[in-house]
């Protein structure tokens, strides 16, 4: 496995003394509340209190200020005070914002990833040792009785939605001006949005190249989704669809039309190894020597910082327990082994876009 340099030093030794293990394995075996009492701590609007406030505020004055009882404080504010997002001046019992809550309250990735995890993830986990066991998203049946969470994601409850979405326009959205100046650095004239979702992507195609012409390739449900979106927009009209499901092997890319260029963003990391391979088999059978598959994912091993690794191997097991049950977030030797065995190969690949993606440009093989 080649890792990042950051994530080589973090990932290859032991680190810790055994008093820092201990403490993390605590930690561990308290992840669950230490997770709902920041989350609350934010949602009442405790941490804001605290950072605003010029010389701290007491128990009293934070339950005056947000109409909760003392107890309510003061057991939240005592949780917060050992899990490190409060700090407490010991003689005036005044309490005062400490870093880590300071990046509760103004990180964006933590404040989408802690939605995400609420709404759409905490009790679909519950079920994960049946997910792991059994190869299917065991934790969906919480919400509704689909094969999988995309089928369900335009029935899914109004606040499921806006964070699921969320979630996932945060990090693609961060890196479209550079996927952008890659994709149509080869100058594209026909582009295929494979998993294109609710047209964001396609919506700045069109409007990045007045000349390029955009097919969004997904579920019918999805389609419809990105029709009533994209509705109206400027460059709408060199929008149009196709929709397919990708998992029935029998469903060949459309062959009306030739495509320069084939996107796949955020898309492979939802499907199983099998499934990826299926999938690009059927993506090189209506390309030529001038076509290129652009692949963009935020490959967990080639991460700048340790944080973002953690966050995308976690995100594997919300793959795991509620939107398919055998799909993760992908490393790079892993990757590039299956686009090998699809019948294409890796030209280049760019790193470091937006929130950590690279996009893996790739040719049929000679």
């Amino acid at each position: 496995m080649n890792l990042s340099p950051a994530l080589e030093k973090a990932y290859t030794k032991e680190h810790l003394s055994a008093r820092e293990a201990q403490a993390r394995a605590e930690w561990i075996a308290w992840g669950p509340i230490v997770f709902q009492a920041s989350r609350l701590m934010l949602k009442f609007g405790i941490l804001d209190l605290l950072r605003d406030s010029d010389k701290g505020m007491t128990i009293a004055e934070v339950a005056e200020k947000t109409g909760l009882s003392v107890y309510a404080v003061k057991v939240l504010m005592e949780a917060s005070l050992c899990i490190g997002t409060v700090i407490v001046d010991k003689d005036s019992e005044r309490f005062e914002l400490a870093k880590t809550g300071w990046f509760l309250i103004n990180d964006p990735a933590t404040r989408v990833n802690i939605d995400f995890n609420h709404d759409v993830n905490y009790e679909g986990w519950f079920h994960l040792e049946e997910a792991l066991k059994e190869g299917k998203p065991a934790g969906l049946k919480h919400f509704g009785d689909w094969p999988t969470i995309y089928e369900g994601l335009s029935s899914l409850p109004e606040q499921v939605q806006k964070s699921w979405f969320g979630f996932d326009h945060f990090y693609s959205d961060s890196s479209f001006q550079q996927a952008l100046e890659v994709v149509f650095g080869n100058k594209p004239k026909t582009l295929l949005d494979v998993g294109g979702n609710t047209g964001r992507w396609a919506l700045q195609c069109v409007g990045y190249d007045q000349d390029v012409v955009v097919t969004v390739m997904d579920l019918p449900q999805q389609v419809e989704m990105m029709k009533q979106q994209t509705a109206g927009k400027p460059g709408a009209e060199r929008i149009d669809a196709y929709p397919t499901d990708l998992l029935n092997r029998s469903n060949a890319f459309p062959t009306n039309k030739h495509y320069d260029a084939i996107w796949m963003s955020q898309f492979l990391d939802c499907f199983g190894e099998d499934e990826i391979q299926s999938i690009l088999e059927r993506a090189a059978k209506i390309m030529d020597k001038d076509s290129r598959v652009y692949i963009m994912e935020t490959l967990w091993d080639r991460q700048r910082f340790e944080p973002a690794a953690f966050c995308l191997t976690m995100t594997s097991l919300y793959f795991t327990a509620l939107a398919n049950g055998n799909s993760k977030m992908y490393n790079t030797d892993d990757m590039t082994r299956i686009i090998r065995q699809a019948g294409m190969e890796v030209e280049t690949i760019h790193d470091n876009l937006g929130q950590g993606h690279s996009i893996m440009v790739c040719k049929v093989k000679d």
